[in-house]
């Protein structure tokens, strides 16, 4: 009879969890990406976003590479991509602490790059395929027939608030799309106002301009801020299910562990 009353509690308690955790879940249609693209039997065509290249600005930090058919001729420019201290080097979260470095030519107040053998050159204002011809320009004077490559090598962006790996994220890849910031930041919470989603983009002139995003809409994809640009700033606006959850959390935490004691006191009572 005993063991008979105990099972029937512990069931309880089980539908009892079971049915607060069902009750909890969010409703699918309001983390969806993309809702008005219907499915794959009725194909819908998508406007291409038009790409703009960056362009360089200050404190960035550039790649130049001089080849020639003597390797040992430009060596000393190759290797003068000089280690800048206290910045990111991959692909990746940069964490405050404990920063590697990277390597490249920093764009100092002024525009100006200082390159060995080449001297200063203006890159400010430049997007990278300008500023190949620009170097190229100045690496014709000392080399014959050389090939020269200008990169980022700290293509910047952060991603904060509702993702699941917040953080600054450093690529040398300058063609970054939203989509792909927030896959490296491990998408959206399911908190994460999918609707609303805020891009602070930083001007030349210093000044900041903001964008709201639907990632719900495809026509996200043919947005002029579909790319990033160096220093975007992504922020994921909590919903407000996410307060309302906290709160219930709180509820239920004590509303499971009264039930649970209330079985233990009946089951104390029962044995006795």
């Amino acid at each position: 009879m005993r063991k008979s009353y105990l099972l029937n509690s512990l069931v309880f308690l089980s539908i009892f969890l079971i049915s607060a955790g069902l009750f909890s879940c969010s409703s699918s249609k309001k983390i969806k990406y993309f809702q008005d693209i219907p499915d794959s039997g009725q194909m819908k065509s998508l406007a291409r976003a038009e790409y703009q290249e960056p362009t360089i600005q200050v404190d960035d930090i550039i790649t130049i590479l001089i080849q020639t058919v003597d390797p040992q001729a430009t060596a000393m420019i190759n290797l003068g991509n000089i280690p800048v201290p206290g910045t990111a080097s991959a692909v990746g979260s940069a964490s405050s602490l404990n920063q590697p470095v990277v390597a490249g030519y920093l764009v100092h107040k002024d525009g100006f790059v200082e390159v060995p053998v080449l001297g200063r050159i203006k890159l400010l204002g430049y997007t990278t395929s300008e500023a190949k011809d620009v170097v190229l320009k100045e690496a014709v004077k000392y080399y014959k027939d050389p090939t020269v490559i200008v990169r980022y090598a700290n293509f910047k962006f952060s991603v904060t608030g509702e993702v699941a790996k917040p953080g600054v994220y450093i690529t040398p890849n300058e063609k970054v799309s939203i989509l792909d910031a927030i896959s490296l930041a491990g998408d959206l919470t399911i908190f994460g106002k999918r609707d609303n989603v805020l891009l602070i983009r930083e001007n030349l002139d210093g000044s900041r301009t903001p964008y709201r995003i639907n990632l719900q809409k495809s026509d996200i994809i043919s947005s002029p801020v579909f790319y990033l640009r160096q220093n975007d700033v992504i922020y994921v606006e909590p919903s407000k299910a996410k307060a309302a959850a906290t709160d219930v959390a709180q509820a239920r935490t004590f509303t499971i562990v009264g039930a649970a004691l209330s079985v233990l006191i009946v089951l104390l009572t029962r044995i006795k």
